[in-house]
């Protein structure tokens, strides 16, 4: 997937998708959760978005956990060890 989401906006794909951490899913396993949810949002990012506040309200106990997993998740799987900073939308590693 070629990408100028934010590790923040992965994230929120991710955390919505149905992809657990118990499962200790590989990096392309998390790349592709993130495809397949993108996909069925009708690549739209807004509207994968928008579904994080509806989880976080459904389970507001497993919010913080499930979003710290996503955003390590991410970070691994899509930059490996390097440091990712967002600049006006772009991704860039340092």
């Amino acid at each position: 997937m070629s990408t100028t989401m934010s590790v923040s906006e992965l994230a929120q794909i991710l955390f919505t998708s149905p992809l657990q951490a118990s499962a200790g899913p590989s990096s392309a396993q998390v790349r592709a959760a993130v495809d397949t949810r993108l996909a069925e949002c009708g690549d739209d990012c807004a509207t994968c978005l928008a579904r994080v506040a509806q989880e976080a309200g459904d389970h507001p106990e497993a919010y913080a956990a499930r979003m710290r997993w996503a955003l390590d998740a991410i970070q691994t799987a899509y930059f490996g060890d390097a440091v990712e900073t967002t600049y006006f939308g772009l991704a860039v590693a340092a």
